[in-house]
Formats: structure tokens, sequence, C-alpha cells
């Protein structure tokens, strides 16, 4: 497996939050189903989403609980010279309610218009889990993956409590790296997601992954790569950004 392209696929999972879910048909046995949901990473990294009860694909992961999730690079003029990820996956529904609280508290920061949905109108958390990934980072960048997802080691309070504190007392270093990345100013960034190797804005409903300078290993890494960030001129290189 190459380490470079496991990587890719990584930052890839990262920067998009939204792909196309393929389930085995229920209504028709032998057919895939295809739908479009949105994610966000769990605690172990691996796509966490959340689908109502009565849609078709829940009916179909009920039934069988193989899917897999294609995710690719939105925007480019030949779909076909860009990255995309095919993760097969295995289904889980959340039925621990301290993992549902997680779950919750996780993907609300993410998607706070979903808010709500799993009690109001029978909404289910579902966590895929990978088997394997089938990664294309252009013509001829073929690779199969047994290992994609990297666990947060900040999940839980520590991110939590980062999010928090950059939210409340540092907006405008988010502005300054909203305008060092070029992404748009049209209303304030949040900070929603913080992990080893980058951090998650949302602006609107847009989501977009910034890249560490390095990967950061414990809270003080991280808060020395956002004030080295704060007080950057151009983003430094390695730093990769994506809606």
């Amino acid at each position: 497996m190459s380490v470079k392209a496991g990587k890719h696929a990584r930052e890839l999972l990262l920067k998009e939050y939204r792909g196309v879910l393929s389930t085995h048909s229920k209504a028709l046995p032998g057919f895939p189903f295809g739908s479009v949901v949105p994610y966000c990473l769990d605690e172990q990294g691996q796509p966490l989403i959340l689908i109502s009860r009565i849609a078709q694909h829940t009916h179909n992961l009920m039934q069988d609980a193989k899917c897999s999730l294609l995710v690719s690079e939105r925007g480019a003029e030949d779909v076909q010279a860009v990255g995309r990820l095919t993760l097969l996956a295995q289904a889980t529904q959340l039925r621990d309610k301290s993992q549902i609280a997680a779950a919750a508290q996780r993907y609300y920061r993410y998607f706070p218009g979903s808010q709500g949905h799993h009690q109001v109108h029978d909404f289910d958390f579902w966590r895929l889990e990978p088997v394997r990934g089938r990664y294309i980072g252009g013509f001829g960048a073929i690779h199969w993956l047994d290992q994609v997802t990297l666990a947060n080691p900040f999940a839980g309070d520590s991110e939590v409590s980062m999010i928090e504190h950059m939210n409340s007392d540092h907006r405008r270093a988010i502005a300054h790296y909203v305008a060092l990345a070029g992404l748009p100013e049209q209303v304030p960034a949040e900070l929603v997601g913080v992990d080893s190797e980058g951090f998650h804005l949302r602006i609107g409903q847009a989501l977009y992954w910034l890249a560490f300078p390095a990967p950061c290993h414990t809270p003080v890494e991280v808060r020395q790569a956002l004030v080295t960030l704060a007080q950057a001129e151009t983003w430094p290189t390695g730093g990769q950004t994506s809606a």
C-alpha cells in the first residue's frame, strides 16, 4: 500500500463532506441503490451519517449492512483527472445512548440545520466502518487501500474546549485563516472540528478543511500551529484547503 496514497485518500475524506452512499436494493434485489448523503468523521475517523428511518437506503441497510461511499473532488473540469475514493464499508446503526450523544454533539457542529432530526423525524446515526478503499488520484494513479481512516486524538472534551476557545476569543485569527486560504468571506466562519492533520471551518452551510503545516499530536502542538497560521502572510507549504 502506498503511504502517500493513503494520506491523500484520507485528506479527500476530510475535505469533502458529502458523497454517494450505495446500498443493496431491497425493492429490486441485485441492483445497487445510490443516494447523496452528508457526513462528518467520528472519533475514529470513520464517516458518520444521519438518515431517516423511512428512507430507501435505510431499509436497504437494515437488510444488508454492506455499502460503499463514493467521495470525489468537486469543481474540477475533468472529473477523471482528480481524486476520488470509494470506501467499501459495513454500516452500523448507533444504539448506545452515550454513542448517540457523542455523535449528535459532533454532527450538529458540522450540520446545525439537521439538529433534532433524529428525535422529531425518526432519524438515526449510522457509522460506516471501512473494510477497504479504492483511491484514484488521477490517470493511472490507482490504489487499493486497507487502511484509510485515522483516529482523532482530540475527539471529546479536548476538541470541544479548543473549538469553544477559538470561536469565543480568537475570531480575528479565524478570519485571518479564511483570508489566507482564499475562502468565501460573506459570513463569519466558525471552527467546528480539529484533528491531528488540520481543522474544519464552517462558513454558512459550506465546510472547509485546512491542513496544519505539520501533524499535531497534542493540544499544545495544535495551539502552536494555530498561532503560526494566525501570524503567517501566506499559507505554509503543504497546507491544503478544500470546500
